[in-house]
């Protein structure tokens, strides 16, 4: 009797379990659709600020006065790493991935004799970085306590970047991201912020052989740009992460739900053999305990 209790007790816990998961799948599919628009509406933007970068930067190659965030420091001795993942798990391989990715470049990096830095955005990135290389960690932040996230949130890390390249802290920042495809499929991605390289495959203007003047010179809008454009990627960066963590977290929370549905079924099984077993026994007792008497 204690067995088939026992198995009715595991019955309702993993029915408890199915219903858990199955509201987390419907609430991330609920947020999926949002955040998948705000992620797509940020990419023309980006591209488009990509472009012009492209464009400017091109025209202002092999200029001395050239920003430094552009130009460089003229070292390649300190990486700055940005890990951005999500603050909550129960989203699959979607934070493993970016880390892993990390951590990949660090030990790539550390091969080469480079000193590495990391900033951690997204408290599970933090977590499973800290366990290896807590050292390197000189900065992290978390969206905890934010409903959404903004373009002030992607300011706030660009501002302590910025800050910490003018102080001379690292000479080269690669920011890690989930780049958001589709509900199966987000994509670890690094890509170099400073000094500003367009990404590959960023297609150009055609200005069919016309000169531009710029008022102010190339110099200045580069100046006003680059800032921007470092809070930009990182602001791009936030909302794939948002998309890819609501995708993953769905498709995490779908296949939990279909696993349970499959033990539950297994369980049901098993107590019912469980069940005839002990009806079995107690007839054979009681016909046995007739022809005795």
């Amino acid at each position: 009797m204690a067995n088939l209790k026992d198995l009715k007790t595991r019955i309702t816990s993993v029915k408890s379990t199915q219903k858990i998961t199955k509201a987390k799948q419907m609430v991330a599919a609920a947020k999926l659709r949002r955040a998948e628009e705000r992620a797509t509406e940020a990419r023309p933007y980006t591209q488009r600020m990509e472009a012009v970068l492209a464009n400017l930067a091109a025209s202002a190659e092999g200029n001395p006065n050239a920003p430094r965030l552009l130009a460089g420091t003229g070292k390649d001795e300190t990486h700055m790493l940005i890990v951005a993942t999500a603050d909550k798990g129960l989203c699959g391989g979607f934070n493993s991935s970016i880390v892993r990715l990390a951590r990949e470049h660090i030990v790539k990096l550390q091969g080469e004799g480079k000193k590495v830095k990391v900033i951690t955005v997204g408290r599970k990135g933090n977590d499973q970085l800290k366990r290896l290389y807590g050292e390197l960690i000189v900065w992290k932040t978390n969206f905890l306590e934010v409903k959404q996230i903004g373009f002030s949130e992607a300011h706030d890390i660009a501002e302590k970047v910025l800050a910490m390249f003018k102080s001379g802290e690292f000479d080269v920042a690669t920011l890690f991201y989930g780049k958001f495809q589709n509900v199966m499929t987000q994509v670890p991605t690094p890509q170099q912020i400073i000094p500003a390289v367009a990404p590959e495959g960023v297609e150009t203007p055609d200005l069919k052989g016309a000169v531009y003047d710029y008022e102010p010179d190339e110099e200045e809008i580069l100046r006003a740009l680059l800032p921007r454009y470092v809070a930009v990627q990182i602001f791009r960066a936030l909302l794939e992460n948002v998309a890819s963590e609501q995708a993953a977290s769905m498709t995490a929370m779908d296949n939990a739900t279909r696993n349970a549905g499959d033990m539950i079924d297994k369980l049901n099984l098993k107590y019912n053999r469980a069940r005839q077993a002990q009806i079995t026994t107690e007839l054979i007792e009681i016909i046995a305990g007739a022809e005795a008497l």
